[in-house]
């Protein structure tokens, strides 16, 4: 009869006998959900890869590029509406300086006429050659008419400028007052947008890098992860043959064929042995848990870290990216109200524009006629003179009125020379500001709109086909978690339902203790043969030979195996 109480290894081999079966069931819940979970990164990851690239792709570059250019010629306008606005006040101030030239001139050019007619009235007074003088009168009246005529055109011009410049400079001012922040604001804006485009354009090939990495990182830990998974199978096999030992530790069952029975050093020696396998099996079996609750650890980082980069690219759960595009699009369409204001604006400054550079060509072709009028009143009044002279006291009259005909013809002369250079500054100013409305010419802004619109399009739709992605990314991430949190906690609780393996073993070794150590017979030590010979791996060879050793034996069909080992080792170890 067995030393050891039957109740003791009874309830030892239903203990073992639970955690075995709580290994496999766990182990194979483990491996279903690591495997799901692998199924579900490998496809997120093909979808993202995909879609990232997309989106990081031509149409966000070009609407980016739009958009840069778009802010810069809106910064443009903004810094160039001062200047406008100056150059026009300049011009007004011109143009008012020859309406007052212009007044004087016209005074002249009456008098010429006047005095021509009273030339003309003394020459019919003469007794000679009264019909050269009257020749030489008429040509001067007809020069003074023609030239009169002229100036009379440029003064009706001359109002058509003053009005036309007075009503580009009062819009102008009003929309430089008005807009002119706005327009820097928005050009600071749409500035900001094309960062964000180009950052999310980054932040795409990102994703798509991070995604592909991080999921390959998780394929490769979950594989990891499942063939530690294989630790379970080993510490079942280790457990089924501790529970084998107990059963030759226990007394026989009546049999018409009894088996051989231990005797009482022989179960207590084999009672030992199983008490030692099975602490080393649960030590090495928590190190396995361990490694494994690690992996899984590292897997769920990884996870969270994907589909936080997810959230980030989409702006999280509020609809980031979707609002940035609207706030895009929003500013796109004050850009786009300003914009034609500004053509409103500048419409108005262009027709000044055309009225100035008409009446500086047509006051220039008048002074250029004047400047010839002038020559010629001159000379018919010289002439004129000299011949009244040789008539003596009967054409000293008319000297005197071709005297003054010279005189008048000089006054307009130099007030046709008072006129140039205020018809010069405002040809100056005209020049530099249709320079500036060139290069603020907002019809080049009208044809970028629709681009940036049709990309934003493009891009608007390829979020929202990544949002769904993303949204897909997050719940199947929900539920990858839960699978990993779920491993993990398996694997946690069957750790802790492991450590009724120590206390086992604990009443074994108490059970099987004695004053002295055990004394196996002939029949045990083939018994513990019988064990050894069931051992499928190399750990559990060296928990026998180390236990043999305590009792001072050495089994044969340890050296046999140990031989073999030495003498036909393929380099392979099975555990």
């Amino acid at each position: 009869m067995s030393v050891i109480p039957a109740s003791t290894l009874t309830e030892a081999i239903v203990a073992i006998e639970d955690v075995s079966s709580r290994v496999e069931d766990v182990f194979a819940r483990v491996g279903h959900e690591l495997g799901r979970g692998h199924l579900i990164f490998k496809e997120l990851n093909q979808g993202l890869a995909a879609l990232s690239s997309e989106l990081s792709g031509a149409e966000i570059e070009g609407a980016a590029t739009a958009l840069q250019e778009i802010a810069a010629q809106l910064g443009e306008l903004a810094q160039a509406l001062p200047a406008e606005t100056a150059l026009l006040e300049t011009i007004g101030k011109s143009t008012a300086e020859a309406s007052a030239l212009l007044k004087p001139l016209f005074k002249h050019i009456q008098m010429i006429t006047i005095i021509a007619r009273s030339a003309r009235i003394e020459a019919a007074a003469l007794d000679g050659d009264r019909e050269g003088f009257l020749a030489f009168t008429q040509e001067a009246y007809d020069l003074g008419k023609a030239v009169q005529g002229a100036i009379e055109g440029c003064a009706r011009d001359q109002q058509r400028l003053s009005e036309a410049v007075a009503t580009a400079f009062g819009r102008q001012r009003d929309f430089d007052s008005r807009y002119r922040n706005q327009l820097a604001a928005e050009s600071v804006e749409l500035g900001s947008a094309y960062s964000g485009l180009r950052d999310q354009r980054s932040n795409s090939g990102h994703l798509a890098d991070l995604a592909s990495s991080s999921t390959r990182k998780i394929a490769e830990a979950v594989g990891s992860a499942i063939i530690s998974l294989q630790a379970g199978d080993s510490t079942r096999q280790r457990l089924e043959h501790v529970s084998y030992g107990l059963g030759l530790a226990s007394p026989s069952v009546p049999s018409l064929v009894p088996g051989p029975m231990a005797s009482e050093d022989g179960a207590r020696a084999i009672c030992q042995l199983q008490a030692a396998q099975l602490r080393d099996a649960q030590r090495e079996f928590s190190g396995d848990i361990g490694q494994i609750v690690r992996a899984l650890t590292a897997i769920l980082h990884d996870a969270r870290s994907v589909v936080g980069h997810g959230r980030t690219l989409i702006g999280g759960e509020d609809g980031g990216s979707s609002s940035f595009l609207a706030r895009i699009k929003q500013t796109l369409a004050h850009a786009s109200n300003l914009i034609t204001t500004c053509e409103g604006a500048g419409r108005s400054v262009d027709e000044a524009l055309a009225i100035v550079e008409d009446t500086l060509m047509k006051f220039r072709q008048a002074i250029a006629g004047l400047a010839e009028a002038t020559v010629d009143i001159t000379l018919i009044g010289m002439n004129a003179g000299l011949k009244a002279s040789h008539l003596g006291s009967r054409g000293s009259a008319f000297v005197v009125i071709a005297n003054e005909l010279k005189a008048t013809a000089d006054q307009v002369s130099a007030g046709a020379g008072r006129l140039r250079p205020v018809l010069d500054a405002i040809e100056r100013s005209a020049g530099e500001l249709k320079v500036l409305r060139v290069q603020g010419d907002t019809t080049q802004l009208v044809k970028l709109e629709p681009q940036i619109l049709q990309a934003l399009r493009e891009v608007e739709a390829g979020n929202e086909r990544l949002g769904r992605l993303m949204g897909r990314l997050v719940n199947e991430g929900a539920e990858f978690e839960g699978l990993i949190t779920s491993a993990q906690n398996l694997m946690t609780t069957l750790g802790e339902g492991s450590a009724a393996l120590p206390a086992a073993a604990a009443r074994l070794e108490t059970a099987s203790s004695g004053a002295q150590k055990p004394q196996p017979q002939a029949q045990d030590e083939a018994m513990l043969d019988e064990l050894f010979a069931r051992y499928t791996m190399e750990r559990e060879r060296d928990v026998h030979r180390r236990f043999l050793q305590t009792l001072g034996l050495t089994s044969v069909a340890t050296t046999r195996r140990v031989e073999v080992a030495e003498t036909d080792d393929d380099g392979i170890e099975l555990f």
